[in-house]
């Protein structure tokens, strides 16, 4: 397929730069097969869900991955901005570098400014060990391991979308906001947003009805965020993402699948996992690696029955992995139909309750 089939018109104002509140009073636009679009809300999942049905959550938790800095180098003191992008060891990320071209393998790099701040630490200090393509870089930090979280927790900002930190800076209530009421495994720099719409309250009444849930951890890279640059999508390579789904999670969707429960995955990320960690006989399995699946119409989906998921941007690979699931003239209207009906688009945006086509 092309990268056009999946492009659509979407107005500028469309676009979430904060959340609704309560979390739960989201728009929700169900789409079933054969069936008309329906306008609900988060606070209605109860009565679209039954007994026996199985949630897969995502529990990665958002570190506060970008950093500001300065390159530090004789004769020269540039400012810089890092995106971490994805763990290689205890002292080592790679990252995102703004402006990269002004780096070099062996530069020094200062983040944060800690003179109006209360920290043991003194300073946050990395060496540029590789440069790669894109402003790609590895950094290999002075600190490691709890004490390097530390500093990146103290220093460090809620990595928003592009598209909404284009438009609004970062704040303190994004500390909250961007994160799931059930995050716990530190390791994404992007939310796992379908999440973002559940509350204590509203899991507390699926439980009390009979659905279950499990959670699976898919730390979300910057990766994320990057387009589509190739027409043939059969050329496109995805970034890879770290997942586990332990013994335990594997168990419980498999038993619900059994039992004729429907496994409803909350979120593009929870659905790529499970999907990775599937075999043909669409048996789950532990699994513990990376994964670089990418997801396009006609993919043979192995566990997925339902798919909650926020609205995602035009030639993106969500949009395309939404469309496998759906079915692409299915989204399309959907997506027609959201867009003028004023649904909030992307992160903070409104969701969806997708049924499998097929």
């Amino acid at each position: 397929m092309q990268l056009a089939d999946f492009d659509f018109e979407l107005p500028e104002d469309r676009i979430a730069l904060r959340p609704v509140s309560p979390r739960d009073s989201a728009r929700l636009l169900l789409v079933q097969p054969g069936q008309p679009l329906a306008d609900l809300t988060v606070s209605d999942l109860p009565g679209l869900l039954r007994a026996g049905d199985m949630l897969v959550l995502n529990d990665t938790r958002v570190i506060p991955a970008r950093l500001k800095g300065r390159r530090l180098r004789e004769g020269s003191d540039v400012a810089v901005e890092a995106t971490l992008h994805r763990r290689l060891s205890p002292w080592q990320w790679t990252a995102f570098m703004r402006p990269g071209k002004k780096l070099a393998p062996g530069d020094r790099i200062r983040f944060g400014a800690m003179e109006d701040r209360a920290c043991l630490l003194t300073s946050l200090d990395a060496t540029v060990v590789e440069k790669g393509e894109g402003g790609e870089v590895t950094l290999s930090f002075d600190l490691s391991g709890p004490d390097l979280d530390l500093a990146i927790a103290e220093r460090g900002a809620m990595p928003l979308p592009p598209y909404i930190a284009a438009k609004r800076g970062e704040d303190a209530q994004d500390r909250t906001d961007y994160q799931t009421v059930y995050a716990d495994e530190e390791g994404s720099v992007a939310a796992p947003t379908a999440g973002l719409h559940f509350t204590p309250e509203l899991l507390a009444r699926l439980e009390a009805m009979g659905v279950g849930a499990t959670f699976v951890t898919l730390h979300v890279g910057a990766g994320t965020f990057l387009p589509v640059k190739v027409e043939n999508l059969t050329e496109h390579r995805m970034h890879a993402e770290y997942g586990e789904v332990d013994a335990a999670a594997a168990a419980s969707i498999n038993a619900a699948k059994a039992a004729g429960g429907r496994i409803v995955c909350v979120g593009t990320t929870s659905l790529r996992l499970v999907e990775s960690a599937a075999g043909e006989d669409g048996v789950v399995r532990p699994f513990a690696a990376e994964t670089s699946i990418f997801i396009t119409p006609g993919y043979r989906f192995r566990v997925a029955d339902g798919l909650m998921t926020n609205f995602h941007l035009p030639k993106s690979t969500l949009f395309m992995l939404v469309s496998a699931f759906a079915g692409l003239e299915t989204m399309r209207g959907a997506y027609a139909h959201a867009i003028e009906s004023g649904y909030r688009f992307y992160s903070y945006g409104d969701t969806s309750l997708l049924w499998r086509a097929n």
